[in-house]
């Protein structure tokens, strides 16, 4: 939920990305291999349909930004066919609550879970979802990551065809009593991601950048209703952030840390390996963020590498050996992969170009 459209006035209290602040330990993704399903699945927040029975679970969900191990589980499975990406959100909550009822109102005002996908892994044109435990959506299209400054964000596109429920394994905004928690079942067609009618983009044996976030608000019950929590001076306490693949910030807004969701077509158990110019990629986006911090401090562009780093950096024990070219309008950062012998180039504005 960090970091949303600037045109709401919204006390976020996150602004990490304001300086750049990143996480000293690396972030490595997680990855799902997401099985083809035989038989459409009804969607009705039922986890007992014989095609989830089929699925792996992912790793519980850890938070955003330190690994620390949350309050209550979360976890998912993923399936797909020709028509949809279906996703299934299991979260633990003793206390399940939830009074937005707008399609498209601020979802995380409320817990929720979340679901972000950038079909193209350029972190452009990328995608958000967001459903709270009234099966209230919030669809969002953005042009790019709010760290660049001409970010359009589209918060009337809507997910044409999307399906979605909610069952409550106990009872909703009741306070008196405890919960199991919740399961949220969804079908997102991928019709909603094409860029073009005659786009072919079932991504059949290809991965996708998917990640999932949970938000969970510390509460207070008044007058039998439940709201957010505040503290002595009258301040919402600031929320949980929950992700299946980390992210080292609290910022889900960096797409090229999100995990590597893959479509198999395969009957039997697959397996997936982030391919090794994937971790060169990283490595630029390091670099660009480090980029980013460098302006903040000197108000220009570092015109070398060693300003950026007085470290090798290495992939799978490979030494990269990036270069900086400054022009009017900004620079680029260039590196020759050692795997494929691939340039890869990374703009000022943070998409990257092979050349």
């Amino acid at each position: 939920m960090v970091l949303k459209l600037k045109w709401f006035t919204v006390a976020l209290g996150l602004i990490s990305i304001i300086g750049y602040s990143q996480s000293k330990k690396p972030v490595i993704p997680k990855t799902y291999v997401a099985a083809k399903t035989k038989t459409p699945i009804v969607i009705d927040g039922d986890e007992s349909d014989a095609s989830w029975s089929k699925a792996d679970w992912t790793d519980l969900f850890e938070d955003i930004e330190n690994g620390v191990k949350p309050k209550y589980a979360t976890k998912v499975k993923m399936l797909w066919d020709e028509t949809n990406f279906y996703i299934l959100a299991k979260m633990e909550e003793p206390h399940v609550w939830a009074n937005l009822k707008q399609r498209d109102t601020i979802i995380f005002y409320n817990n929720d879970f979340e679901v972000f996908v950038d079909p193209d892994n350029d972190t452009f044109n990328y995608y958000e979802l967001e459903i709270n435990a009234l099966n209230t959506a919030w669809d969002l299209f953005l042009t790019k990551p709010y760290r660049e400054s001409d970010i359009v964000v589209a918060n009337d596109w809507n997910i044409p065809g999307l399906k979605s429920a909610v069952k409550v394994n106990g009872t909703l905004n009741n306070p008196n009593d405890t919960d199991e928690g919740w399961v949220l079942e969804m079908a997102i067609p991928w019709a909603a991601y094409k860029t073009t009618f005659f786009d072919q983009n079932v991504p059949v044996d290809k991965f996708w950048r998917v990640n999932f976030s949970r938000v969970n608000w510390q509460h207070s019950i008044k007058k039998g209703t439940y709201e957010r929590k505040k503290d002595a001076q009258g301040k919402f306490l600031p929320e949980y952030n929950w992700v299946w693949s980390p992210m080292g910030v609290i910022n889900m807004h960096e797409p090229e840390k999100w995990g590597y969701v893959y479509f198999s077509s395969k009957d039997e158990k697959d397996t997936f390996k982030i391919p090794q110019d994937e971790k060169v990629k990283w490595e630029l986006y390091t670099l660009y963020r480090a980029q980013k911090g460098y302006f903040e401090k000197h108000k220009t562009w570092a015109k070398s590498i060693e300003d950026l780093t007085k470290t090798n950096i290495t992939v799978d024990g490979k030494i990269l050996k990036p270069t900086i070219e400054n022009h009017s309008s900004g620079y680029n950062i260039l590196v020759k992969s050692p795997f494929s012998n691939t340039t890869y180039v990374i703009r000022q504005d943070g998409k990257i170009i092979t050349k």
